[in-house]
């Protein structure tokens, strides 16, 4: 639960903070490198977390939704750990180049970015 309270938790903070520092704060740059440093720790921990519960119950005794719902739930956590490793390697120019074929991206002002 700690893990995906700071792995989910933490990523929300971190819209928030994305709008223009003030002269005296702290980069968003700098926020989202002290960000990675916690929330890599707490990923690791809810993948072998789950892999523990996974071990835990007999997956041929579980019903079809039971079984449903955990391959969401799988594919969302493989979707946010890859889409948060790419985000974060988008430095170069074909990084981002890829980035910007999203709509709305990049964000011209605080007022059109949505947060």
């Amino acid at each position: 639960m700690a893990g995906a309270t700071v792995w989910v938790g933490g990523m929300f903070v971190m819209m928030g903070s994305s709008r223009p520092p003030a002269p005296s704060g702290p980069k968003p740059q700098v926020l989202a490198r002290a960000f990675s440093r916690l929330a890599w720790p707490a990923f690791a921990l809810l993948i072998i977390t789950g892999f523990w519960n996974l071990a835990a119950v007999n997956l041929s005794d579980q019903s079809n939704t039971w079984q449903a719902v955990f391959g969401v739930k799988m594919v969302m956590v493989i979707l946010t750990g890859v889409g948060t490793f790419l985000h974060q390697r988008a430095t170069t120019k074909a990084g981002l180049a890829i980035w910007a074929r999203w709509p709305g991206w990049p964000p011209s002002s605080p007022s059109s970015s949505g947060y």
